[in-house]
């Protein structure tokens, strides 16, 4: 086994579906993961969205123990009721890419909020080593992201601003797991999209949970999940199982009758991911318009 192998391997499925590629393993060898992500960034071109007329915050409530949970929100500035996106991060946190998608959501009308799930453990948009990142993400346990996505919604329901009745959730990788758990969690959400989420456990992970493939019959909201034909990190054969389990589940639960997978060919893991080399901006582009008819045929 070449040295890049057991690197790759050591890293985990958790890099490969982040993406990290042979190319970046190797510099992630010798410079930092970060540093090798930076490298892969440099072929891609970052998305810079407009902030005008809208109004972002970082912003605190209660959550899971009682934590102070910040929060990043942006959305239109003027009177109204708006529909509510939580916004799920990466295991980066709530780096530049999770705001701009906000202030994408925020400049159609949304109210998007991006709880920082992590900042119990510390902050890993700053840090450069693939185990320190790691080491805050596996401190976030299934219990506290619900709480914390619960609390989320609540606080944003509670605002003049947000909408309660119309609340949808999306997330990328780290977050397009807690977006399929979610939808089967939290009964005011309407609609879930999620990208290229694992639908079941990493190997290694000793945490007691559930993950997308064992609650497609306990889903609430219908979910529309956007995949990649060859993600390193996501075999589609686990894409299938899911398929088959909503299919199992679908003729006594409306929610996962209406839920559909999507697997876009050619693409790899992080295609919607626009700082990085895996953006594929062609099927980017068409999983956003899935993603905004998905929530307005549920009425968010």
């Amino acid at each position: 086994m070449s040295g890049i192998d057991t690197l790759s391997r050591d890293l985990g499925p958790e890099a490969q579906s982040h993406g990290l590629t042979r190319r970046a393993a190797l510099g992630a060898f010798t410079v930092g993961y970060a540093a090798a992500l930076a490298a892969e960034a440099a072929e891609a071109q970052a998305i810079t969205t407009s902030s005008e007329d809208l109004i972002e915050e970082r912003v605190s409530f209660p959550a899971h123990g009682g934590h102070q949970l910040p929060a990043f929100v942006a959305r239109r500035d003027g009177p109204g009721r708006r529909a509510v996106v939580i916004v799920v991060n990466e295991v980066f946190g709530i780096h530049a890419y999770i705001q701009d998608v906000c202030r994408r959501f925020a400049q159609l009308g949304y109210v998007a909020v991006a709880p920082d799930y992590f900042h119990r453990a510390g902050d890993p948009s700053t840090l450069t080593e693939w185990d320190q990142i790691r080491a805050i993400v596996n401190t976030a346990s299934h219990a506290q992201v619900m709480g914390d996505t619960d609390a989320a919604i609540a606080w944003a329901s509670a605002q003049p601003f947000g909408d309660g009745a119309r609340i949808a959730i999306t997330g990328f990788c780290w977050g397009g797991t807690v977006v399929w758990m979610a939808a089967a969690s939290n009964p005011a959400i309407k609609a879930g999209v999620a990208w290229y989420g694992r639908l079941v456990a990493r190997e290694g992970v000793t945490e007691d949970r559930l993950y997308p493939v064992d609650i497609a019959g306990s889903l609430t909201a219908p979910v529309l999940g956007l995949y990649a034909e060859n993600d390193g990190g996501i075999p589609l054969d686990t894409v299938e199982t899911l398929r088959a389990r909503l299919a199992q589940a679908a003729p006594t639960n409306p929610s996962a009758a209406a839920s559909r997978i999507e697997v876009f060919p050619g693409t790899e893991h992080g295609f919607h991911a626009d700082y990085r080399r895996q953006y594929n901006a062609p099927a980017a582009t068409a999983g956003w318009a899935k993603l905004l008819d998905w929530f307005r045929a549920a009425g968010v």
